[in-house]
């Protein structure tokens, strides 16, 4: 790409000089000081003496311009594959900020009692509507929540339970299946 007598300027620095040789990627040149120094071709841009627009025009590789403004594809995601008689989980957040529109002046066990006895209703409500699960987002913190969740959840004859999708709510869910009794 550039010959011997070939002038260039270096992108990104304010250095211009010629071509004195060409060694695979690495050109050689003597700047306008008379110093002799090495760049890779990609760093070098050759500048005409003439004005010729046309010459510079030419030079311009249309082809390689389009693949750099072209839009790039959107990426394809693993979609969770849900059977067809699957029917989704409501789904019930404890964080205290969705439970509480203030919790200023709430101390940690005032919070974690609030937030294990909506947790409860929450359980309640499913097993007396025969909801077969429920998803309850503890989020993932120092594990508290969790802890007294677990201990909750242990309280019933009827109930299992396990870390919900990983894949869709990360470390911080707990699925909740209810056993429904023949009445």
């Amino acid at each position: 790409m550039f010959n011997k007598g070939d002038k260039v300027s270096v992108l990104d620095e304010a250095i211009n000089g010629v071509v004195i040789s060409t060694k695979g990627q690495e050109v050689t040149i003597e700047t306008e000081e008379g110093f002799m120094m090495t760049f890779f071709v990609n760093e070098l841009l050759k500048v005409n003496d003439s004005s010729n627009l046309m010459d510079s025009i030419k030079r311009i590789n249309v082809d390689e311009i389009k693949k750099e403004k072209a839009i790039p594809k959107p990426r394809s995601f693993v979609k969770e594959r849900k059977d067809k008689h699957e029917v989704s989980a409501p789904e019930f957040d404890l964080h205290i900020e969705k439970l509480v529109p203030n919790k200023r002046g709430m101390s940690n066990y005032d919070i974690l009692t609030l937030q294990s006895e909506t947790a409860k209703r929450h359980i309640e409500f499913a097993i007396r509507n025969r909801i077969p699960k429920i998803v309850f987002i503890h989020g993932v913190g120092e594990g508290v929540l969790k802890a007294e969740l677990d201990f909750l959840l242990g309280r019933y004859d009827n109930i299992d339970f396990k870390e919900a999708n990983y894949q869709k709510y990360g470390q911080g869910a707990t699925e909740v299946y209810i056993k429904q009794s023949n009445r």
